[in-house]
């Protein structure tokens, strides 16, 4: 796996209706019915090279587009493929909306000797992703990845949620959540990771990375 891939879909032309989330290119395009989403998926289900993991989603408003499911396999050809999924929505008149964009992720926290994710994949009927990940064979629920944890690390909220969203709207997401009762447990990897908690002490990672926001003190931050 490698960092190339989505860097270079970050930095292409023409790609301005997508957002690089934790499961790769992502778009939303707003349709005026179930029946218009679905005339668009099937123009775009003609687009040379979508892969198997390739998923649309439609709903009343809107079809969701992610072209791989998994941002370390973002390949050079999904430029062309992106530009080639917006090229038919604008043809659809069906506009992208960059604040719809967004990603779930269930992280399981587990010390090196504990990581369990074939017992996750057996009992939610997920699919092997990567050597930590694993997926939802229909397209529909979260990926669940297996964060490993430093063996000297307290282990206290074993699970949490990581939220992926575009830079450009991470911070009304976080105003939101913080109006609506949350509050910021950790902000030293902001404005790429906060981590947010409920009243309870439960965690959510609000995400902009890797979606052109790096973090102040490395590459690749590690999920909260």
């Amino acid at each position: 796996m490698s960092e190339a891939g989505w860097r270079a879909f970050l930095s292409s032309e023409g790609v301005d209706d997508w957002v690089v989330l934790h499961g790769g290119p992502t778009a939303v395009f707003r349709v005026e019915g179930l029946s218009a989403a679905a005339r668009l998926a099937a123009a775009i289900a003609e687009v040379p090279g979508l892969g198997p993991r390739t998923v649309l989603t439609a709903t009343s408003d809107r079809l969701t587009v992610k072209l791989t499911r998994e941002l370390w396999a973002t390949e050079e050809g999904d430029v062309a493929r992106a530009r080639a999924v917006s090229a038919l929505a604008r043809e659809h008149a069906a506009p992208a909306d960059t604040r719809a964009v967004q990603e779930f992720q269930l992280a399981i926290a587990a010390k090196p000797d504990s990581i369990d994710l074939p017992f996750w994949q057996a009992v939610l009927g997920y699919a092997p992703m990567a050597g930590d990940n694993a997926i939802d064979p229909l397209g529909q629920g979260s990926t669940v990845w297996m964060q490993d944890l430093d063996a000297a690390k307290p282990l206290r909220h074993a699970m949490h949620l990581d939220v992926s969203v575009a830079r450009e709207h991470v911070e009304a997401r976080l105003a939101a959540a913080l109006a609506a009762g949350g509050r910021i447990v950790d902000d030293s990897e902001a404005p790429a990771t906060w981590v947010l908690a409920d009243r309870s002490g439960n965690k959510v990672c609000l995400a902009s990375w890797p979606d052109g926001a790096m973090p102040a003190s490395a590459e690749r931050p590690a999920s909260g």
